[in-house]
């Protein structure tokens, strides 16, 4: 199965907000399996709905070393934070860049699983930091947005031009 596509900033889909997600069947299943394979080959460790064309409130991540420990998050809610960690982050959607954003070092997050099943889960470090990156896609907002106007501008023009350059 091909992967599906990721829309790579500036697109203007990218900053449309998320629907929640009113029931879970094989058909979302099937999404979340799908953007799984697509950020492995792309490689990430983070992917959400909106980054692929379909604004629902699903995202997946896998921080682990092997890239065996797959999570899906369906309509996520940070109902916790603590502390302050800042991080180099990329994305998917912002191919090559990677600039310092400050982040929550811990969330606490309650979300319903591909069962769904509501849980509540804890997390620290990078997976607290990509699980608030993925987030922010979910409401049409992307890493670069925390970045001044001139950096931020510089990174569009770039990634124009290598899109332009690759049609």
């Amino acid at each position: 199965m091909a992967p599906l596509e990721i829309l790579e900033f500036p697109d203007p889909r990218l900053r449309t907000p998320a629907k929640a997600v009113a029931e879970v069947d094989g058909k979302l299943v099937e999404l979340a399996d799908r953007m799984l394979r697509s950020m492995y080959q792309a490689p990430g460790i983070g992917l959400a709905a909106t980054q692929v064309n379909v604004h629902r409130a699903l995202l997946v991540i896998d921080v682990s070393e092997k890239k065996d420990s797959p999570i899906v998050l369906i309509n996520p809610e940070i109902i916790d934070d603590e502390g302050e960690l800042e991080t180099a982050e990329g994305c998917l959607s912002v191919p090559g860049f990677y600039e310092p954003v400050t982040r929550a070092e811990k969330v606490q997050v309650q979300a319903v699983n591909r069962d769904g099943n509501e849980f509540t889960m804890t997390a620290e470090g990078l997976l607290a930091v990509c699980i608030q990156h993925e987030m922010d896609h979910l409401q049409g907002k992307l890493f670069v947005d925390y970045l001044s106007n001139t950096k931020r501008q510089m990174i569009r023009k770039k990634l124009l031009k290598q899109q332009k350059q690759r049609a």
